[in-house]
């Protein structure tokens, strides 16, 4: 969904299956170019990934998630509470880099032509393709961009959680136990949401423009790639596929902090 409406250079990639758009002539596709078609909503998108590919289609890429997840996650939770009165560490966001390039393209390779896919078999695959054909350097495209998001999403997830509890606490709403952890990380998972979709959608498109050689890059960066949006979709565009980032994050948040919790639970036991 944060691919829809991209203005792409090729009017051939006009005729995608993420969503479903088929255009009759060459007219229409140039005209389609120009004038995007009306955005789809989740369940749409859902429905025709599923007619066009399979059910496993809604699974594309999770061999890169869990990658990305076990190396970025686990640093930046790791990382938290020691760094909790000092500067975000840039580091931290760099180390999953490779993983979320490679599940950025597994996601969208659906949304290709047939002949223009990359048909990756796995995150490894992803990986060791990507840096035959394109250079090590395009492992860590979009870089800086993860980096905000990592920032982003780390400042505003695990800082409101941390308020959110300690205001509930203090006011007696409830004791501190499984109810408090639910509550707080999903708020904080709607604010880590709202704060980091912008960033989000700019960093999927970064990461997944195809690079050939002889032809010039659809964008010259993060911030061409935002006026270029902005300006070809209006600024909404940046909040392109917010129900389904919220839909993930609120879950992922809870199950991140009751987990987190009950380590930390565990440990002071010890």
């Amino acid at each position: 969904m944060q691919l829809q409406g991209e203005n792409l250079p090729n009017p051939q990639q006009i005729h995608n299956l993420r969503p479903a758009f088929t255009f009759n002539s060459s007219s229409a596709a140039a005209a389609a170019i120009h004038h995007p078609p009306p955005r789809v909503g989740t369940v749409a998108v859902g429905m025709r990934i599923v007619q066009s590919e399979g059910v496993a289609a809604l699974f594309s890429g999770v061999s890169a998630t869990v990658l990305r997840q076990t190396l970025y996650s686990t640093t930046r939770m790791g990382l938290y509470d020691v760094l909790k009165q000092k500067w975000t560490n840039e580091d931290t966001a760099a180390v999953g880099n490779p993983a979320d390039v490679a599940m950025v393209r597994m996601q969208a390779d659906g949304r290709l032509p047939p002949a223009q896919r990359r048909n990756y078999n796995g995150v490894i695959d992803a990986i060791t393709k990507m840096s035959k054909q394109e250079g090590i350097t395009s492992l860590w495209r979009g870089s800086s961009l993860t980096v905000n998001r990592a920032m982003i999403v780390t400042a505003s997830q695990l800082a409101s959680y941390d308020q959110i509890k300690e205001a509930i606490l203090k006011n007696g709403v409830m004791a501190d136990g499984l109810g408090t952890h639910v509550t707080a990380s999903f708020a904080a998972g709607f604010v880590a949401a709202v704060a980091s979709n912008p960033v989000d959608v700019i960093k999927t498109r970064v990461m997944n423009m195809k690079m050939e050689a002889g032809s010039g890059a659809a964008y010259n960066g993060a911030i061409d790639c935002a006026v270029k949006t902005v300006r070809a979709e209006g600024l909404m565009a940046l909040y392109k596929g917010f129900i389904p980032t919220i839909s993930r994050q609120g879950p992922f948040t809870v199950v991140l902090f009751v987990t987190l919790e009950q380590v930390r639970k565990l440990l002071k036991d010890f």
